[in-house]
């Protein structure tokens, strides 16, 4: 396990979970282009890991990494029209423009984009649900 435990705190993943919502709603009002897809492609990538981070920190878990709040979210048993999979693509992608100075061609960041259009939401839902849940 590469998070070490810690004390659940529904209130602290709520917060994380409208802190992806807001940035979200944001970053999806830029237009894509080649000089925005590094900034959107991380966005987008980030708003996904918050939400499997506000997972963890309901839970009580503190990640240490990126790897265990996408997996957490993976997890989720929800339905969409593109796999939830593919967000593991975005963290390969957001990896490789962090230290390897990759940038995103506009077909990729218009295909990010599909993937949130179709993912986003149903994860977002089910991820309130679960820390609404949380005693």
């Amino acid at each position: 396990m590469n998070g070490r435990y810690k004390r659940p705190d529904n209130k602290n993943a709520l917060s994380i979970v409208h802190a992806s919502q807001r940035e979200m709603e944001f970053t999806l009002t830029i237009k894509p282009t080649e000089q925005s897809g590094t900034t959107i492609t991380r966005n987008i990538y980030e708003c996904f890991r918050m939400l499997g981070d506000a997972l963890l920190v309901a839970k009580g878990v503190d990640s240490q990494d990126h790897l265990m709040p996408i997996k957490e979210l993976l997890k989720l048993n929800v339905k969409t029209t593109r796999p939830i999979g593919l967000i593991e693509n975005l963290r390969i992608l957001r990896h490789n423009m962090n230290y390897y100075g990759y940038s995103p061609k506009i077909e990729e960041v218009k295909d990010v984009i599909s993937i949130t259009e179709n993912c986003f939401k149903p994860l977002f839902e089910e991820t309130l649900k679960i820390i609404k849940k949380q005693p």
